[in-house]
């Protein structure tokens, strides 16, 4: 899905409903049988899949092209969209067109929720926009397209290193990854967007979605904001460029390639971000709950661990990564082939007995995916687990804190399940898929 992603994606006629996977690989400690078991099919390029937070249980899967679907929590795939945006949305074969979903924390009351998408103004260059939309009044599984309102937009210089994610973290902020513009070494536009803080390339953004913009200070706003739509956080715990600086009020951190998957660790707070690499290093990172940001993650003089000084770094320390592979390790652990690193999340459900806290993550051309434990604080390792062959565009997380994926080839949606722990993977509500399909 990142400049690497553009290879050809075979297509295949047919997925197995359950994937064989090797023994547990030492530092994680959930069971021997995880596996991937399919939820659904029939999705057009499956970008991310959410959940509202709203006690319903359901999964809202989106998809590239400009849809998002639903999946009832009984598992039924609905036939007419929660929402289509199609038609805003521009070419969407590289890292273009819907890309991220974010439900309000206050969506069960307020029916407010925000997507990321890019389009074509007809000017030469792409914008990233970042809009808020509203469940209709009527129908719980259908959104109200008339009550769009623009909250951000800003200029691209390429169709690729859009980032895109968008969730909502713990202090109620909005949170925004955006990649560096594309192009290589960090040269498209002016070209060292991710060290300069005067531009919003190459960083996350951190917004307050709940309050209009004050009618002054916002000099150093750098989002074109059509209608007062967001306010930066200011003063105590407030954004750390904020404040008349000349720098980028909604930027938190910077330094970033292309963030194309992120997650909250829903326990601590924690961000873990998958930051997509360049010729040879992808990287998964870390921001703490309770930092006051500002930090600079490297890019572009720092890719992974090394140093390739494509660029000057801006003044200050740099943010080293949590762990980072190469694309053509002959350690059997990491492999060779890989190109896009896919964040996931760490797992916090209820339903695999022992795994709590294994981060998942992957790689979109291999398909491999890895798990990451913390042994002492801050110190991390990962091993290799699996090989699928799919096509990893994102993972996802569902209100219980079960962990899915989205697949490119098979274009649809797999839950990491465990048949040791089947009576809590729904059996005793009736459920014996699972049991169904591992038992002789």
């Amino acid at each position: 899905m990142l400049d690497t992603r553009t290879r050809t994606l075979l297509c295949v006629s047919a997925m197995a409903i359950l994937l064989t996977v090797p023994a547990t690989p030492s530092g994680a400690q959930g069971p021997a049988d995880l596996r991937w078991t399919l939820v659904s099919a029939g999705f057009d390029r499956p970008i991310t899949v959410r959940h509202a937070g709203d006690g319903s249980s359901r999964l809202f899967v989106v998809e590239q092209s400009g849809r998002i679907r639903v999946i009832t929590a009984a598992g039924q795939l609905l036939g007419a969209p929660f929402l289509d945006i199609s038609t805003l949305v521009d070419s969407t074969q590289n890292e273009q067109g819907l890309l991220g979903l974010a439900f309000h924390p206050s969506y069960a009351t307020n029916g407010r929720f925000f997507v990321s998408y890019t389009r074509d103004p007809g000017a030469g260059l792409d914008r990233s926009v970042i809009a808020e939309y509203r469940v209709s009044s009527g129908n719980p599984d259908i959104a109200d397209p008339s009550s769009a309102r623009t909250i951000l937009e800003l200029e691209q210089f390429a169709s690729n290193h859009n980032g895109g994610n968008i969730l909502f973290g713990p202090d109620g902020f909005l949170y925004i990854g955006l990649g560096d513009g594309g192009a290589y070494n960090d040269t498209s536009g002016p070209g060292n967007n991710a060290q300069t803080l005067s531009r919003l390339l190459g960083s996350f953004l951190r917004i307050d979605i709940d309050q209009p913009t004050p009618a002054s200070g916002t000099a150093d706003y750098c989002g074109i904001n059509p209608n007062s739509a967001y306010r930066v956080p200011t003063g105590a715990g407030g954004n750390p460029f904020a404040g008349g600086s000349g720098d980028c009020d909604e930027i938190w951190t910077f330094g970033w390639r292309n963030p194309w998957r992120f997650s909250f660790d829903r326990r601590t707070g924690d961000i873990l971000v998958g930051d997509v690499g360049q010729n040879s290093q992808e990287e998964v990172s870390f921001m703490a709950a309770g930092s006051a940001g500002g930090e600079n993650f490297g890019w572009s003089c720092m890719e992974g661990f090394e140093t390739p000084n494509f660029h000057a770094c801006a003044a200050g320390p740099l943010e080293p990564p949590l762990l980072d592979y190469d694309h053509s390790s002959a350690d059997p652990n990491i492999g060779s082939g890989n190109c896009a690193v896919t964040g996931g999340y760490r797992y916090r459900g209820s339903r695999i007995a022992g795994f709590d806290g294994v981060y998942v993550f992957g790689d979109f051309c291999t398909g491999r995916i890895w798990f990451a434990t913390e042994g002492a604080p801050g110190s991390w390792s990962f091993s290799l687990w699996q090989d699928t062959g799919f096509s990893i565009a994102s993972f996802g997380e569902d209100e219980a804190g079960e962990i899915y994926l989205t697949d490119f080839n098979s274009n649809a949606i797999y839950r990491l399940t465990s048949p040791s722990s089947i009576f809590t993977d729904g059996f005793e509500s009736g459920d014996r898929s699972a049991w169904s399909a591992s038992t002789p």
